[in-house]
């Protein structure tokens, strides 16, 4: 607090570069007066010193009218009213101010929609009551976030002592929000699901089993190549059977090591289970053998407390009115910032995807989004997903390297891994789930309907068994459309002239059209 005024009328501030003059305020603002221990929000807000108001990449402009009083008591309440919550700033507060000062704002103004709220959240994030009597019954009730600027669900608690509707998708333990962006806004109307049912379900049902197997073992090979790792058939056979199975058990710490299990064949020489010690994602310095973190995992004593929270959010955001691509970004992201075990977090993450548009019922039983398969298409844009969250955190986290050069966390980190925004990580899965849909399962759609007419074809003609057909078609996809020398004189040594223009013929007009006859 070394400042009389909270605003900040710096033109450049933590490396961004105001778009037009005028005085950072709001979250941002009191951060850096109290000195807070956490990351800056992804957007500033800023207050012009004219009327204009110009949004732009990371910047919310209000014109001047808008701007508050010099107090942090104004300057929270212009927070909460236009910024929504922050249950991580409020947190972090609540640990650096005098208990009396909170009293004091509730006293003042008892009616007050957003002193409502700061007197919920601290009972709430605290958990321990303000020596103040219940709330007058006549005062009308008003939802915790405002659904204009952050997802909540419907199916919310009443608390009749603050006169709030507590509609938090998560629970003091877990509860990570999402900011309703353009982009996510017009994801959701744009019923991504339903368009998907309906295209699925003119798809013959042969067809439809055939490319669910197929896209699970694709998918399966791909969570297991985003790791660098490059499994034999049986084993991505065997997490894809797995995946195929999503929705089907409830999530519970069982059943994630379960599937831990399944993810890591040879356990020797590591621990099952939620680990025991600290974790960090990056490099060993090659000459000390120092960590270099990219990402710190949770600490090992938070562990428990953390996935339960987790998996009680999990269940709240089962409201069929809460989005599934936001309850399963919300989720997946979540499980794998706290990065629970040893190893198999990241398989873990994205089989928790799966589950959840399973079990909210997110597309037709029996077809799986590969979505690791569009994750792994798109893996520059998934690693700075997950460096959003992770690197403005290092600078918040002690540490210091064990003797077997792990990473032991020394201060309080848990929050951070509680209450975290999760809009970017939404809207990335959402970009996947729609490339999915327009792309990958159409794809492989459209390629076994055209191998089924060229089947159909040889069939008729050749009467060729299904091993050789399937042999003829891998060939004939290595070689763009022609046979190789080496085929002819093995394989396929026995077709005449004629019979090998006719089959490269008739696959290259089969497989190169834009229709499927």
């Amino acid at each position: 607090m070394n400042s009389v005024n909270i605003s900040i009328t710096s033109s450049v501030f933590q490396e961004k570069t105001m778009p037009i003059t005028g005085k950072i305020v709001g979250y941002t603002a009191l951060i850096s007066y109290y000195e807070l221990d956490m990351p800056y929000p992804d957007i500033f807000v800023l207050v012009s010193n004219n009327n204009k108001k110009k949004n732009s990449e990371g910047w919310k402009v209000f014109p001047a009218i808008y701007q508050p009083e010099e107090t942090p008591y104004k300057q929270i309440l212009f927070a909460l009213k236009h910024e929504g919550v922050s249950l991580l700033f409020f947190k972090r507060l609540f640990q650096k101010i005098e208990q009396k000062t909170i009293i004091d704002w509730i006293i003042n103004e008892p009616t007050s929609i957003y002193v409502r709220k700061i007197w919920f959240l601290y009972e709430f994030l605290m958990q321990s009551n303000l020596p103040l009597n219940d709330a007058n019954t006549k005062i009308k009730y008003t939802p915790l976030l405002d659904e204009k600027i952050q997802f909540g669900i419907t199916t919310s608690i009443k608390s009749g002592r603050h006169r709030i509707i507590n509609n938090l998708p998560g629970t003091v333990d877990f509860c990570p929000l999402i900011f309703k962006t353009e982009k996510l806004e017009a994801k959701i109307k744009a019923t991504i699901s339903a368009k998907t049912k309906g295209y699925l379900s003119n798809i013959h049902k042969d067809v439809l089993q055939r490319a669910s197997s197929f896209l699970l073992l694709k998918d399966s090979k791909a969570s297991f190549t985003i790791e660098n790792e490059n499994p034999g058939n049986t084993r991505a056979m065997r997490w894809g059977k797995a995946i195929g199975q999503a929705g089907g058990k409830q999530l519970s710490i069982e059943e994630l090591i379960r599937l831990q299990q399944i993810v890591i064949e040879n356990s020797r020489f590591m621990e099952m289970g939620l680990r025991k010690e600290g974790g960090f994602i990056g490099e060993h310095d090659r000459i000390t053998g120092e960590p270099i973190p990219d990402h710190i995992s949770a600490n090992a004593k938070d562990l428990e407390k953390l996935v339960s929270g987790l998996l009680a959010g999990n269940i709240l955001m089962q409201d069929p009115a809460y989005d599934a691509v936001l309850a399963a970004a919300t989720i997946a992201f979540g499980f794998v910032f706290i990065h629970p075990f040893v190893d198999g977090n990241g398989r873990l993450h994205r089989y928790i995807i799966h589950h959840i548009l399973a079990t909210k019922e997110f597309t037709k039983q029996g077809v799986i989004f590969p979505i690791s398969a569009s994750i792994l298409d798109h893996i520059e844009d998934y690693r700075k997903t997950l460096e959003l969250y992770s690197h403005p955190l290092l600078n918040h986290i002690q540490w210091k390297e064990t003797q077997d050069h792990n990473v032991q966390v020394l201060n309080d980190t848990i929050d951070f891994y509680r209450y975290f925004d999760a809009t970017k990580q939404a809207e990335f899965l959402y970009d996947c789930v729609e490339d999915t849909i327009e792309r990958i399962i159409p794809q492989e759609v459209i390629y076994l309907q055209k191998y089924d007419v060229f089947k159909k074809h040889l069939d008729n003609i050749y009467e060729m068994p299904d091993n050789i057909v399937a042999l003829l078609v891998r060939f004939l996809e290595q070689n763009e459309g022609k046979l190789s020398k080496r085929a002819l004189k093995k394989e396929f040594s026995v077709l005449t002239a004629t019979e090998i223009k006719d089959i490269e013929d008739n696959y290259n007009e089969i497989f190169n059209s834009n229709t499927v006859e």
